[in-house]
């Protein structure tokens, strides 16, 4: 392999991992890199008894560094679960670095309102891409199932992005819902304003990570 086919994530890297059948990326920290195995931790809490990755699952392991996105397919070989839940991924084949216009996240913390039921729900997203987000919102009634679609908007600091979007998961915390949602019709132009918003809120967080 390579120089650049065996680049790997560095030990606190923020990374997405995407399971092959789930539509929406897990954003994970890495914990470990040793040889072809890289650990990483879900945000504990994210996936309250829900499985998310199963042992055998093959994944995709994103992360950036300061000149590329990158790539890395892997296999999930042992899942932790519990309090500190971790993932193993076995690498099995050579690390890619993309021009990625598909989901690149960021932590975010801007407020939204998503409607269900002709309710509006106030909430704040956790973290945001341009294929949806997390986002913690007020509880009312019962949470939405999984396929559930909701007319969502993001109150972005230079004007509201709205689309309609699907429930992928949700859990429930205190009184509040915790809940992943995918867009469903952002436009190209929508589209760009989140990457660049996206992209912004990566690179305030490199800087508060090196100073």
């Amino acid at each position: 392999m390579d120089a650049v086919g065996a680049a790997r994530p560095e030990v606190d890297d923020e990374a997405e991992v995407t399971p092959r059948d789930h539509r929406y990326p897990v954003s994970t920290r890495v914990e470990r890199v040793t040889g072809e195995t890289v650990v990483v931790r879900p945000s504990v809490g994210d996936f309250a008894d829900q499985e998310v990755v199963w042992v055998g699952d093959h994944v995709q392991v994103f992360w950036r560094d300061s000149a590329s996105v990158w790539a890395l397919p892997a296999q999930v070989t042992t899942v932790e679960r519990g309090a500190a839940p971790r993932w193993h991924l076995a690498v099995v084949g050579p690390a890619e670095a993309i021009q990625r216009r598909q989901a690149v996240r960021a932590r975010l913390a801007v407020p939204l309102t998503a409607v269900l039921d002709s309710v509006d729900l106030a909430g704040e997203v956790v973290d945001l891409s341009e294929r949806g987000l997390r986002a913690v919102l007020d509880a009312s009634g019962d949470p939405p199932p999984p396929g559930t679609v909701v007319p969502l908007t993001v109150h972005l600091e230079g004007g509201d992005v709205t689309s309609r979007a699907e429930v992928v998961w949700h859990h429930t915390r205190g009184g509040r819902w915790g809940v992943s949602l995918r867009f469903l019709e952002l436009s190209e132009k929508e589209q760009d304003r989140v990457r660049r918003r996206v992209f912004q809120a990566m690179r305030e967080e490199r800087a508060r990570g090196s100073s």
